[in-house]
Order: structure tokens, then sequence, then C-alpha cells
């Protein structure tokens, strides 16, 4: 009878020590996929923005955190902020890293109004 428990206590502590390390390799893997999916990604991404912003050069047209669309008039090299002109001859001064995005001139352009008239007819 003594021996039968000495047994059970002894296969008890193994499964206890197996559970322990299935609880470890879980969480391990668990945060093997957020970071493929979630942490590197978003990593990548913050690395081209700040690539971005060092390209900035004058002539550029950029897009501010606020939504004011602007020409880059002056940008120096390494310093952060930007001469910005957002209409004729108003010119603001702002911080390189609140630009959201550069335009680029490439990029197709929506049609405009006119190519609907034309339809129309």
């Amino acid at each position: 009878m003594f021996i039968s428990e000495a047994f059970a206590q002894a296969g008890d502590a193994a499964a206890a020590q197996g559970s322990v390390y299935g609880t470890l390799i879980q969480l391990g893997l668990i945060f093997v996929i957020f970071y493929v999916l979630l942490i590197r990604p978003q990593q990548k991404k913050i690395r081209q923005h700040e690539a971005m912003l060092m390209a900035i050069k004058k002539g550029d047209k950029v897009i501010t955190g606020g939504g004011i669309y602007g020409k880059v008039v002056k940008a120096e090299d390494n310093g952060m902020d930007l001469v910005v002109e957002i209409a004729d001859g108003l010119n603001v001064t702002v911080n390189r890293a609140t630009i959201r995005d550069v335009i680029n001139d490439a990029a197709p352009k929506p049609a405009n109004s006119n190519s609907k008239e034309k339809h129309k007819k």
C-alpha cells in the first residue's frame, strides 16, 4: 500500500514539472507571434517614416500632422525646423517630426470634373 502512494506522489511532481515547461513554451510562442505580427512591422514603419523625414528638402510638397498642405521653402540638413509655405507669401515654421507625408508629384491624380462633363455629352 505504501509503495503505490509513493509512486503516485512522484507522478504528480513530474506532471507539475511538465506543465511548467509547457506553459513557458506557450508563453514563448505567443511572444514570438506578437513580435513577428505586431512589433516588427511597426518598427519597420517607424524607421521608414524617420528616413522620409530626414530626406525632406527644399521644394518638396508636404502634409503636416494637422492636415495642412504646403511646400518646403527652407530645410536644413540637420535642423529639426522647416519653413513651409502654405499660401502665397504665408510661411510657417514647423517641426520636422510633425510632417505626416511627402506628396509625390508622380502619383496619379484623381479624375477632375471635366472628365464627367465629357461623359454626359
